[in-house]
């Protein structure tokens, strides 16, 4: 059966046709790195790694791109107020971008542009828009001009007298239309810039993602995806920007993840729930969180506390705990048993009902209960008198091969004698610096590992729980 997947674009299910055959080309919107990322981040790293390492279990080869925004307005303001420059505060949050989401067990793209390397595609673009009749410039500031796009509302549905009803120009801008958006912006004193045909400045945000998909993946891709806040106006704005400059469909599929709220609240800093994936490994297992992530079907929106993450990484190990099981039998099993066959084709059913749930628009909450039934067939194999090795390596193959489609991780996590020390050290300075905030964070970790301490006079002592 094909790949079934929801198309925002025709607000339906499609049948996933690539534009060429067993390859797959996918743009997914990256962050902007000016801080640590939140849990809203994290959700379409997981959900987009997910969908790859599915289309790749399925045989296909994709091109997987993701880009990083290391200069936009947030970043220059979080620089001021930081006293840094622009790239070393860009390059220090990729740093942490790359150590949160692998942890989470996301693979790193094939290509991760980044904005400020980009920047001569990025003007030659807009340079063609402008060509084209599609962008004009005022005073050092580059504009597209929106109603000339006659599909301008087609991902969000919405018209252009829709549109205009909440549009407005703010002070400064000399645009023709409340509608049209920045392409090029023109540097203010101090802030970082590059040359252009306008002068100097740096480049709107919509434009990079349309520049950097089009040169990296072609013209056309088949899979564009982010977060359901992207959908407009920034995807909006993509699709103006490139297919205005190429006459060609800029994206085949678009796919958006749903909102996350914190405690049944909205996420924002205003409300003071915004909470960062940074912090939440401290004290969680990271693959608990990838499994609570991909437990609610992606388009739904999901309801995050640390009581609902607890919950998963007990039903996280209740699964675990099943191929561990199993590990532990297979060396005192025998070769073959009378009913191997039945328990092969129990074990075929279950992965073809995990493809057949996957198939339909990636739906990891009906997968993942495919892999409690197959916990729960495991747990009766190993109450037989008498089992299979080969019975038990199908179970275990499965196991491993499930696991990996959804970036899970099977063995418990072992900490090493060595890694506690250097932890139970790192505290130690913390103490000694009155870092007390680190040391209890360190502290709460080694908990969560089941790593005791005892504060003594001697010293720091630890054993395991």
């Amino acid at each position: 059966m094909p790949i079934q997947l929801y198309n925002t674009l025709t607000r339906r299910k499609e049948t996933f046709v690539p534009l060429e055959e067993g390859k797959v080309k996918m743009y997914v919107c990256g962050p902007t790195v000016y801080n640590y990322i939140h849990i809203g981040n994290a959700r379409p790293a997981i959900v987009f790694d997910t969908v790859r390492r599915y289309l790749e279990f399925r045989g296909y080869d994709v091109q997987y791109v993701s880009n990083f925004t290391d200069v936009d307005d947030k970043l220059i303001r979080a620089a001021r107020e930081l006293g840094e420059d622009v790239p070393t505060l860009a390059n220090r949050f990729i740093r942490a971008y790359f150590e949160d989401v692998e942890a989470l067990g996301c693979k790193r793209a094939d290509i991760h542009p980044r904005v400020t390397e980009n920047m001569d595609i990025i003007i030659e673009f807009i340079r063609t828009l402008e060509e084209k009749g599609y962008a004009y410039e005022v005073d050092g500031d580059v504009y597209y001009r929106t109603r000339k796009f006659k599909d301008y509302g087609k991902l969000s549905h919405q018209s252009i007298d829709e549109l205009k009803v909440g549009a407005r120009i703010e002070v400064g801008e000399k645009k023709e239309d409340a509608l049209d958006f920045a392409l090029w912006k023109a540097a203010k004193e101090g802030e970082i810039s590059w040359d252009s045909p306008w002068g100097k400045g740096r480049p709107g945000w919509h434009i990079e993602c349309s520049a950097m998909a089009r040169h990296y993946l072609g013209d056309t891709i088949d899979i564009h995806a982010g977060g359901q806040d992207l959908t407009f106006p920034h995807h909006e704005n993509e699709i103006a920007q490139s297919e205005a400059l190429s006459g060609k469909t800029f994206a085949r599929y678009w796919m958006h993840n749903g909102y996350i709220n914190i405690n049944n609240e909205k996420m924002s800093k205003s409300l003071g729930n915004f909470v960062l994936v940074h912090d939440i490994i401290q004290k969680h297992d990271p693959d608990a969180l990838r499994f609570f992530m991909l437990s609610v079907h992606y388009r739904h929106p999901i309801n995050y506390s640390e009581e609902l993450l607890e919950n998963a990484k007990t039903s996280l190990e209740r699964l675990k705990t099943s191929y561990q099981n199993l590990k532990h039998r297979k060396e005192a099993s025998t070769n073959l048993t009378e009913n191997d066959h039945e328990w092969i084709e129990k074990i075929q059913k279950l992965h073809d009902e995990f493809v057949k749930e996957m198939d339909d628009d990636f739906n990891t909450a009906n997968a993942i209960s495919v892999l409690f039934e197959l916990s729960r067939q495991a747990n009766y194999y190993l109450m037989e008198k008498h089992t299979s090795e080969k019975v038990i390596s199908a179970f275990m193959k499965e196991f491993e091969d499930l696991f990996s489609v959804l970036g899970l991780k099977l063995e418990v996590n072992e900490w090493l004698d060595e890694e506690i020390e250097q932890l139970i050290e790192k505290r130690n300075q913390a103490r000694k610096e009155r870092n007390f905030q680190l040391a209890d964070e360190i502290r709460d970790q080694l908990k969560n590992m089941n790593i005791i301490l005892e504060d003594t006079p001697q010293g720091t002592r630890w054993k395991r729980g």
